[in-house]
């Protein structure tokens, strides 16, 4: 009977150091999106007219964000917030691609792309589709996106999703990012990510 009871307490203490190597959940900021069945890819051309795939930036982290050069407020605080979180990197800002998928191809030429999405940081990329290629790409994100006319033609907006997706470096799809909540936060679960083994 002792030697029963001593097996006991030898099975519970082995299991309960085991439940204590588990690692403890990752902590991030933002909506962790780990699994997600959305979002797997695209295929679009860059500022600089070469086409590009997710599979183009295996190796950093990377940072989606769909939007349109005349937009009034959301995408250039955006795109400024990405900009300081680059800073706040520091080298590891190297592991790290914005991706600003335009999801106004009629206006947002390559040209334009190449002079608005830069100017923000040399390293990130404008990409734009035809409407077709626009619409197949924002229905894979679920982004949502629609016209809004303005007085004339030429002068509408675009209501669009305002957060931005995160990939690892593995290309796989891990956070969504909430527009406006400062640089810090954003830091912090890209240090995770690029801290996380392959």
């Amino acid at each position: 009977m002792r030697l029963r009871s001593l097996l006991l307490v030898c099975t519970v203490l082995l299991a309960l150091s085991a439940c204590g190597d588990k690692a403890a959940p990752v902590a991030f900021n933002n909506t962790d999106v780990t699994g997600l069945a959305y979002g797997k890819d695209f295929s679009l051309h860059d500022h600089n007219g070469k086409l590009r795939t997710l599979a183009d930036f295996k190796g950093k982290a990377v940072v989606v964000f769909f939007g349109f050069t005349q937009c009034p407020d959301v995408c250039p605080t955006t795109m400024l917030e990405m900009a300081n979180v680059m800073k706040a990197l520091g080298p590891d800002a190297d592991k790290v691609q914005v991706l600003f998928i335009t999801v106004d191809p009629e206006r947002d030429t390559a040209t334009l792309l190449s002079q608005y999405v830069p100017a923000f940081d040399p390293r990130f990329l404008g990409l734009r589709g035809d409407l077709a290629e626009t619409e197949k790409t924002a229905k894979e994100f679920k982004v949502f996106y629609q016209k809004v006319p303005g007085k004339t033609p030429g002068s509408y907006t675009v209501d669009h999703t305002a957060g931005s997706y995160v990939f690892d470096p593995q290309g796989r799809i891990r956070l969504f990012i909430r527009h406006g909540q400062g640089v810090e936060p954003i830091v912090h679960d890209l240090k995770i990510l690029l801290a996380q083994p392959a």
